[in-house]
């Protein structure tokens, strides 16, 4: 397998994990939104005892919204990483680059040279 063959293979397990984080997020928006009428119907001032116990529960329901926000944005801060170190490797082998001569195929090539900046 040549290094075009590789990058090509990489970034296809790169896309289908990244549908699959798609389909992560939509079954836990379904979810959320569940969770939300049932909160919103069974969850009022009258089923607590004292307001501090019912924003108590609110808080922790938010915290564990917030734990799972995290999770993702530092698992796609890690596929942003992943592809910036591929891209690197790239230009500073010259792989693709002016450098060599331009038949090389690199990333830049897989992405139609669309001048695109991945290291941000």
């Amino acid at each position: 397998m040549d290094r075009t063959d590789s990058y090509l293979s990489f970034l296809d397990a790169t896309a289908k994990i990244q549908q699959n984080v798609a389909l992560i997020l939509e079954a836990k928006a379904v979810h959320a939104e569940k969770s939300r009428n049932w909160i919103c119907h069974h969850l009022s001032t009258a089923a607590y005892e004292s307001n501090a116990e019912h924003v108590k529960q609110a808080v922790d329901i938010h915290e564990q919204l917030i734990e799972v926000i995290a999770g993702i944005t530092k698992m796609e801060v890690a596929f942003a990483k992943n592809l910036g170190i591929l891209i690197a490797e790239e230009e500073s082998s010259g792989f693709g680059g002016s450098g060599s001569g331009g038949g090389g195929g690199g990333l830049s090539d897989l992405f139609g040279g669309s001048g695109l900046d991945f290291s941000k």
